[in-house]
This record gives C-alpha cells, structure tokens and sequence, in this order.
C-alpha cells in the first residue's frame, strides 16, 4: 500500500501561528535593552556642547565618568570632589597597569578653561585614553 503525502483539503486556511520566531525576536530585544540601558544613564545633570555629526565610535571597554556641572563643581562618577581629591584619585588610576577610559563630560556654559585643566591633570599623569562628551544634533 503507497502512502499519501498531499492534503486532503488544499484550499483550507491554516488555524495555526507559528510563534517560535516571535518569541526568538521578543527575548533578543530583551538582551539588546538590558545591556544598553545601564549604559544611557547618566547621574549628573550636564549640559552637554553639540556635535554636528556623530563619528563612529568604539567600542567602550571600561571608563570612568568626570563631569563638571555649570556651577564648576567636579564630579567623579557621581560623587562631588575637590579639585585636589580628583587630582588623587588620577594619581590612583595612572597606577593601574591598564587604566579605563576617562569621559569628560562638562557644561555647554562653563568656561573653557575649567576643561583644560581637567585635561591638564590627566595629561602630567601620562593618562591617554579620554573622552569628550558631547550630545549630537
């Protein structure tokens, strides 16, 4: 006896969903927003200079947040310092033998100089991985 392989009923619609790709889709956007989102935030409120077009940017390994808020206060991921305190605490990373990424991030409104000097203190301690924040157009 020769087995059959073709359906009875051709033009009946099929009742089923196939939700196995839905799924799939649904837990790599999960993944995707529960590595990106630590990332977005960002604790002290700074206006940020704008950039007329984004670079390409790598990838980030580690790096360490320095901001400076209008008022010109330092801050050292989101804790305030002095200006003496962050020159310490640079001292502390020029020790390790693979320092992270410094991200300077400071005000649209604050004196340029305030900038340099941050940058100053990073360069007199041979740091050279540094980052300046800005926020794209």
């Amino acid at each position: 006896m020769a087995r059959k392989f073709h359906r009875k009923d051709r033009l009946s619609a099929l009742t089923e969903i196939n939700v196995t790709p839905l799924i799939d889709l649904a837990f790599a956007l999960l993944i995707i927003f529960m590595i990106t989102t630590p990332l977005l935030e960002q604790t002290i409120e700074v206006n940020l200079p704008v950039e007329a077009a984004k670079s390409q940017a790598k990838e980030r390994e580690d790096f360490q947040s320095v901001s400076i808020d209008k008022s010109g206060l330092y801050y050292w991921g989101d804790q305030q310092v002095s200006e003496q305190q962050l020159a310490d605490l640079l001292d502390t990373m020029a020790m390790d033998p693979a320092p992270p990424v410094l991200s300077i991030r400071a005000d649209a409104q604050l004196p340029y100089q305030k900038v340099i000097t941050v940058v100053d203190m990073i360069k007199q301690r041979k740091l050279s991985k540094i980052s300046l924040d800005t926020k794209v157009e």
